[in-house]
């Protein structure tokens, strides 16, 4: 419950009050009270305002609990949030996440109305990698197919034969039937598919900033600290992270870890909103909290998502014949199989 000892900000209305208190019933775990006050304000015009412009807030994983559960329409990995997207009925699709995601919206919605709510929350991994890049690999490797993962820009799809996910991109390389593969642009991630599958992997330097920073030795220190500890960790980290690790997986692979197996304690090796987010929906589970935060994804906040309704910015656009083409790689990993 809120003290009412605390200092309200001036807008914590009684309405507000009212209005939000089941929201809050559900993250008073994670969000403590002396902050909700000034979350409420926020929360309460962006649900407003969103029926009446019949707008969508699509959210990634590593949001914060208070866009996370508070505002959003449609949560889960990028890919997720992209076919979300497609299948809406809204007319605005507000993706709370990075450039990447909110351009692989356009690709599958180019007749809607795609905002982010700040321009520069980007991604390491997009950024290491061109569409010129690709096209220099393949005259290096002529005739060897390119796997790219989803975390790449619209143009860089547009140069892949297929796409896929963390999840899924052991599958899509066997699928391709050929000895080897370019696959981009994630280093740790090729690392990890080339110990399951036979299939020559060519990679690239491309890293994501936060899952790069884990080491194995924090993880060693952690199981030493926590004896009965379940480590659940992502493709991003490195093969000697994944290798102490008991679980490797998407962020929906984790999730659904968490959710199916109910380990007593558990730490997931990946951003740190994602196990707040995920805290909140277990709440039997113990959650030891490593803490690499992304840089990019904190940019979004709630007064960011709601200037982006007030003003309809910041508006994604992707030439016509760079959506044709990036669109024909994702369909075609929709094709081998979506995990």
């Amino acid at each position: 419950m809120l003290s009412e000892e605390l200092k309200y900000p001036s807008n914590f209305t009684p309405e507000v009050q009212n209005a939000t208190a089941e929201l809050y019933k559900g993250v008073e775990k994670v969000i403590p009270a002396v902050e909700w006050p000034f979350h409420a304000p926020l929360i309460h015009e962006i649900n407003k305002l969103k029926k009446e412009k019949n707008i969508a807030i699509l959210t990634h994983n590593y949001q914060t609990p208070e866009i996370f559960h508070c505002v959003s329409d449609i949560v889960g990995d990028s890919l997720k949030l992209a076919y979300e997207a497609r299948d809406s009925k809204a007319e605005t699709i507000i993706v709370c996440g990075v450039h990447f995601m909110a351009e692989t919206a356009k690709i599958l919605s180019p007749n809607k109305n795609v905002l982010i709510p700040d321009a520069r929350a980007g991604c390491s991994l997009a950024d290491s990698i061109t569409a010129e890049d690709i096209r220099l690999l393949k005259q290096k490797y002529p005739g060897v197919p390119v796997v790219t993962y989803v975390n790449t820009s619209a143009e860089v799809k547009a140069e892949t034969d297929v796409c896929c996910t963390s999840g899924n991109a052991k599958k899509v390389v066997e699928a391709l039937g050929t000895d080897s593969v370019i696959f981009l642009p994630d280093e740790f991630l090729a690392k990890n598919v080339a110990t399951q599958t036979n299939v020559k992997i060519i990679s690239w330097k491309g890293r994501c900033e936060v899952h790069e920073r884990f080491t194995a030795q924090e993880i060693l220190a952690y199981k030493e600290q926590h004896k009965d500890i379940v480590v659940l960790a992502h493709p991003e980290c490195s093969p000697e992270v994944v290798a102490v690790s008991d679980f490797a997986g998407s962020t929906a692979g984790m999730s659904n870890y968490v959710k199916d197996n109910q380990p007593q304690k558990v730490i997931m090796v990946t951003e740190c909103s994602m196990s707040d987010n995920v805290a909140i929906e277990n709440p039997d589970v113990e959650f030891v909290r490593p803490c690499n935060l992304c840089p990019h994804m904190k940019r979004i906040s709630l007064k960011k998502i709601y200037d982006a309704i007030r003003f309809n910015q910041f508006q994604i656009e992707v030439d016509e014949d760079i959506i044709n083409r990036a669109r024909l790689s994702i369909d075609r990993m929709l094709e081998i199989g979506r995990s």
